[in-house]
C-alpha cells in the first residue's frame, strides 16, 4: 500500500510540475465547441464516479480482508479484481478530459498502462502465492480492471458499490482536493479566454453533476446500512 501511495504521489507531482511549466502545451483553450463541452461533461462524470469506486473498494477491503488474511471477492471486487485502480483511472481520465487537449488522453492511457499494469501484475502474483487455487478461480471469473457491463447490469448497483459514511469521511479531504484543483484550473482557463459570462453556465453543469453524485452516494449508503441491519 505504501508503495502504491508513493507511486501515485510521484505521478501527481510530476504532472502538476510539467503542466505548471508548460500550461499552453497541455491545457485546452477555454473557448470550446460542442464536442469539447461534451468531453468536459463526461470528464466530470468520470471523476465523480471514480471517486465513488475508490471509496467503495478501499473501505470494503479494509472491512473484509482481515488485514490481508482473506481474499476479498464480493462487493466491488466481484465486478473487477482491481476496483481501486479502476477508480484511479476514471479520476485521471476524467481530469484529462475536463482540462487537457485531445492528445493528452492518449498520453495518459500509455502512462497508466506502463505504470499500473506492472503494479497489478506484481500484486496479483503475491495473491496467487498466498491464496493458490482460490485466487486462480477468482481470476478466471472476474476481469482485472475493465468491468463486464452485462455483469454490472445483472446486479443492483449497491451490491458491487457498497458505501458507508465512515469511509466517506476518511476520504473527504482527497475528494475535495481533486475537485478544487479541477475547478481552479478550469476557472483560470475560462476567465483567460471567454471571461465571466459562460463560467456560470459551466459551473451549473458541474454543480448538477456533483448533486447527482451526492444523491448516488446517499443511496448507496442507505442500501449498505439496510443490508447490514438485515444481516
Amino acid at each position: 500500500m505504501k508503495r502504491r501511495v508513493r507511486v501515485h504521489g510521484f505521478i501527481i507531482f510530476c504532472t502538476l510540475l510539467v503542466v505548471t511549466v508548460f500550461p499552453r502545451m497541455f491545457l485546452r483553450s477555454g473557448s470550446l465547441g460542442l464536442s469539447e463541452e461534451v468531453l468536459s461533461t463526461v470528464g466530470i462524470a468520470c471523476v465523480l464516479m471514480g471517486q465513488i469506486f475508490r471509496l467503495s473498494s478501499r473501505g470494503f477491503k479494509s472491512e473484509q480482508s482481515k488485514n490481508g488474511g482473506a481474499l476479498v471477492e464480493s462487493g466491488p471486487y466481484s465486478l473487477v479484481r482491481n476496483p481501486m485502480y479502476l477508480g484511479i483511472i476514471l479520476i485521471g481520465l476524467g481530469l484529462v478530459m475536463m482540462l487537457f487537449k485531445w492528445w493528452a488522453i492518449c498520453v495518459f492511457l500509455v502512462v497508466f498502462t506502463a505504470i499500473y499494469i506492472r503494479l497489478i501484475f506484481q500484486e496479483e502474483r503475491k495473491l496467487a502465492k498466498l491464496f493458490g487455487a482460490i485466487f486462480e478461480a477468482y481470476r478466471k471469473k472476474v476481469p482485472a480492471i475493465i468491468p463486464s457491463f452485462s455483469t454490472a447490469l445483472k446486479s443492483e448497483i449497491s451490491n458491487y458499490l457498497p458505501l458507508r459514511t465512515s469511509w466517506l469521511k476518511r476520504e473527504i479531504g482527497s475528494i475535495c482536493g481533486v475537485l478544487v484543483f479541477a475547478l481552479a484550473v478550469k476557472s483560470w482557463e475560462n476567465i483567460s479566454t471567454v471571461g465571466y459570462v459562460l463560467i456560470f453556465e459551466r459551473f451549473a453543469v458541474l454543480i448538477l453533476m456533483i448533486i447527482l453524485a451526492a444523491a448516488l452516494a446517499a443511496y448507496l449508503i442507505s442500501k449498505t446500512n439496510a443490508c447490514k441491519k438485515i444481516l
